[in-house]
């Protein structure tokens, strides 16, 4: 009887001895510089290159299993990105109504919270390897554009750090796919770096085009992103 009783409180050390060494999450930050663009689907909408821009936020992991765990928190992303479309719009002097071609740099503020499932590698080398995928909410909080009016007849004008918020989606849906490593830094704490994909499918503009008011304004946002994270 004495050997069940001492075999069972070992066991008992050796569960609780092995849930102590394994967390049931992990907490963390990001930071990440990303590139952005602006994708237009509708006529006479067009894409003007790519733009920097930063994100940074919060991380929690919660483990499901071993190597999988269910990933979010909060990342505040600044999404910038050019396009340009048919305008309309009195010019500075005040008295002449133009068409014309707007240049658009937008600039934009979202608070997202992602939704994602993210799978690892056992370790190998000191190292485990990771791939996720998932869903973004994001809420707008601001968006400025700087402009540039070129018109049919005269000369170009410019209006920067206009307030275009009332223009766009107060939400932005995406699908997330990245990849990257981790690195053991010393008991649960991990560095993790790796590259990912933010593809936005919802329309983000609003209303309809002002030159052919048969055009609806449509653009969905995109960025790449390269993420370090700090998980404790």
């Amino acid at each position: 009887m004495k050997l069940k009783i001492i075999l069972f409180v070992l066991c008992l050390g050796l569960s609780a001895s092995a849930v102590a060494q394994t967390k049931a999450f992990q907490f963390g930050f990001k930071v990440a510089p990303n590139i952005g663009w602006v994708k237009p689907d509708a006529t006479d909408y067009e894409r003007i290159g790519t733009s920097a821009g930063f994100n940074w936020g919060f991380a929690g992991e919660f483990f499901l299993m071993e190597n999988y765990a269910f990933n979010t928190g909060f990342n505040v992303i600044y999404l910038n990105g050019g396009y340009s479309y048919p305008d309309l719009r009195t010019l500075e002097s005040g008295t002449t109504v133009a068409t014309g071609l707007l240049e658009r740099e937008l600039r934009t503020q979202y608070l997202q919270i992602p939704a994602i499932l993210k799978m690892k590698t056992n370790d190998f080398n000191g190292l485990r390897v990771y791939g996720q995928v998932g869903f973004g909410m994001a809420f707008l909080l601001r968006a400025k554009a700087d402009d540039i009016f070129i018109p049919n007849q005269g000369l170009a004008e410019t209006d920067k750090r206009k307030d275009v918020k009332h223009q766009l989606r107060s939400t932005r849906e995406s699908l997330i796919i990245g990849a990257g490593v981790e690195i053991p830094l010393g008991g649960s704490t991990y560095l993790t770096g790796g590259l990912l994909f933010d593809n936005g499918f919802i329309d983000v503009l609003k209303d309809q085009n002002r030159v052919d008011p048969t055009v609806a304004k449509n653009a969905i946002t995109n960025f790449i992103e390269l993420q370090i994270s700090l998980l404790f």
